[in-house]
């Protein structure tokens, strides 16, 4: 009943809003292949796993639940299981490493809803991190389920309007797009939307939209193009025909994140420096995020103690919570020469964010040993030298 009264007050809403709009959402959807698995899927097995993978937008109450309500109300026979997998501050790169335990874990996925375009951009990924990401999450996903559907969106903020306005496409758009347009993936990009339909005196920024974390005017202006898109996907009913498999691509980036993986740190022995903290919660009255507190924690605070860890694939990286007394790593690959990692984040003075440090990349896919170790010198606005380590994490070979 609930979810009944939040689809009719959700379509009120969206009624008004589509009257006072000047400019067709489906001017900013590119269909590529088709959503024509997922459809059958829902209308014929009843029975569907929807998941969504993404940021704080994905994350936060709004589109998010106004699209299941509307799967439900389309397919109402259906049994649905929604997977939220949005994490703030995540982008990509996290995304594809986390995306066996947050996405697959009750089993493969029939739909995919993807959105990294902000955080990608604010955390400073680089092009090539940003391809191996959204290429390893789409290989991931269709290695589990060769029949998943996956749909890309980019989400707005203020340094996207500013590059459409001055006629530039975002760079980080570019780097999705060649993703989505290898693997025939639709996008919606609601980026170019927004700002188009502001533009166009529809609603304002300040008032309407508020920031890149919509206001609820904003969440339904996200639903009612979703809900466009989809109703277009589905204008076939596609009920004479039978679910069909694409076959994958060859990789745009070898290096791609298609097998990434997390690992908790649990060392055989004790290392003098380091401490398993099987509970840890922070010392400083500082914000937390959920899964980086309260669980276990290789804590180092001691310089020059070193931690190893031997994975095999060609990628590898530490999830950490970086904390006002977040400090610096130095780290070394197979006895490489060691390079440093400043842990301390511009956002680390008012939270322990979670942040996911891609140490290497594009290595040879072979056995491989990490070491790890603090330094003396820190950041000048860090309070510690701290390493609060929650994952390794590394694209396995197989």
């Amino acid at each position: 009943m609930k979810n009944t009264i939040l689809f009719l007050t959700l379509i009120i809403l969206s009624f008004q809003i589509c009257n006072a709009q000047k400019l067709g959402s489906n001017n900013y959807h590119t269909q590529r292949g088709s959503l024509k698995n997922s459809f059958l899927k829902f209308e014929k097995e009843k029975k569907g796993r929807v998941a969504f993978l993404g940021g704080s937008i994905t994350f936060n109450p709004g589109w998010r639940d106004s699209v299941c309500s509307f799967l439900q109300q389309k397919f109402p026979e259906t049994e649905f299981d929604f997977i939220a997998a949005g994490i703030p501050s995540m982008g990509s790169t996290p995304g594809a490493f986390r995306f066996e335990r947050d996405v697959l874990v009750d089993g493969q996925v029939d739909l995919l809803f993807e959105e990294a375009a902000v955080n990608d951009d604010t955390n400073r990924r680089t092009p090539d991190e940003i391809t191996r990401a959204m290429e390893g999450i789409v290989r991931h996903a269709k290695n589990a389920n060769p029949m998943c559907d996956v749909i890309f969106m980019h989400f707005v903020d203020p340094g996207k309007m500013e590059e459409y306005r001055s006629n530039k496409i975002p760079e980080v758009i570019q780097l999705h797009e060649k993703v989505a347009e290898h693997y025939s993936i639709s996008t919606i990009n609601l980026a170019k939307e927004v700002t188009e339909r502001i533009d166009a005196k529809e609603f304002d920024w300040e008032n309407d939209f508020v920031n890149l974390h919509p206001s609820p005017f904003g969440q339904i202006v996200y639903f009612n193009s979703i809900k466009t898109f989809l109703e277009t996907a589905w204008e076939s009913d596609f009920k004479n025909e039978k679910m069909g498999m694409a076959e994958m691509p060859a990789p745009r980036d070898n290096a791609n994140y298609c097998n990434g993986v997390l690992v908790e740190p649990n060392p055989p022995r004790n290392i003098k420096g380091w401490t398993l903290v099987e509970n840890w919660k922070p010392e400083k009255k500082v914000g937390t995020r959920a899964n980086f507190t309260n669980v276990p924690m290789l804590v180092g605070e001691y310089p020059g103690k070193i931690i190893k860890f031997d994975f095999k694939g060609n990628a590898v990286g530490i999830a950490v919570a970086a904390g006002p007394d977040a400090g610096i790593i130095e780290f070394s690959i197979d006895n490489s020469e060691w390079q440093q990692q400043d842990l301390f984040s511009q956002w680390s003075k008012q939270l322990y964010l979670p942040w996911y440090y891609t140490l290497a990349t594009g290595l040879k896919s072979k056995k491989h040993t990490l070491q790890i170790r603090l330094i003396e010198n820190k950041n000048p606005e860090s309070t510690g030298n701290k390493c609060v380590l929650r994952y390794f994490y590394f694209n396995c070979i197989e």
